[in-house]
């Protein structure tokens, strides 16, 4: 089985950065197929542009732009590539890893797919930093990644926890119906819970409130849209549910620091 070392990946790099135990690599897929391999390090990988499907021992995800895995070290798994340019951004957790500042993290075991907006939306803050380098640079990346392993423990306790039936879908409905025109009352009849229990509940789960989770929701998928040349800023910000560009605008800026228009350009 073929074994890929630090900052290997298959493809065209176009870019490489080394942070204090972390290796940070923005990739091209060229192969159609790379058959069964596996890293030197634990990794992520988010795919920014088009899709692939990636197998493991026990599982096979069909991933598109905005899609994220994490593979834990030396964990076997092959891909295949439709006829589509496809990018790749990773992250590498690199062997003196776990004796630098993140010692205590705990790192999943096998693999996963990892479909939390939060978590997506510090991957997009992580690949921006990668490109727009200065000297906060490696305060900056070290302070999201640490940020995401507290989400993905966060997840974990939510999910070996007890918690309610409403919880799973209200997730559902969020990321795949929207809640457009939909009052807290409609939503909490739907969920038959009381509004304000929900609203109060609601953070315990998500880490945030209602308002908030679903403002982050819109710009994930804002961001997934991006490499899409033939959609302009306004068509994605009504197809994510902004009331106008300028609401988008407003938006995006809150979360991400930049216009939508200066992120897009780092993705060129």
């Amino acid at each position: 089985m073929n074994y890929r070392e630090t900052g290997q990946f298959y493809g065209d790099t176009n870019q490489k950065l080394s942070v204090e135990g972390i290796t940070l690599t923005d990739t091209v897929y060229t192969l159609p197929k790379v058959d069964w391999h596996y890293h030197e390090n634990a990794y992520f990988t988010f795919i920014l542009q088009g899709g692939l499907i990636e197998g493991n021992k026990k599982e096979v995800y069909t991933c598109t732009s905005g899609s994220l895995l994490f593979h834990h070290w030396q964990e076997p798994h092959y891909n295949c590539k439709p006829d589509v340019f496809t990018r790749g951004f990773h992250i590498e957790l690199n062997k003196h890893f776990s004796d630098s500042i993140f010692s205590g993290l705990t790192i999943p075991e096998g693999s996963l797919h990892i479909d939390n907006p939060e978590i997506k939306l510090l991957f997009y803050q992580l690949f921006k930093e990668a490109k727009i380098i200065d000297s906060n640079t490696p305060l900056v990346i070290q302070t999201l990644l640490i940020q995401v392993f507290a989400e993905m423990q966060r997840n974990q306790d939510t999910i070996t926890g007890q918690k309610p039936v409403w919880v799973n879908q209200i997730k559902e409905l969020l990321y795949y119906n929207g809640v457009e025109n939909q009052s807290l009352q409609d939503l909490a009849h739907t969920l038959q819970i009381h509004p304000v229990h929900l609203s109060r509940q609601f953070p315990k789960y998500f880490g945030c409130t209602l308002g908030n989770y679903l403002r982050k929701i819109k710009i994930e998928k804002a961001l997934q849209l991006f490499s899409d040349k033939t959609l302009s800023l306004t068509d994605i910000a009504l197809d994510c549910g902004f009331a106008d560009q300028s609401h988008f605008l407003r938006c995006f800026k809150e979360f991400n620091g930049m216009t939508p228009s200066q992120y897009r350009t780092l993705l060129r």
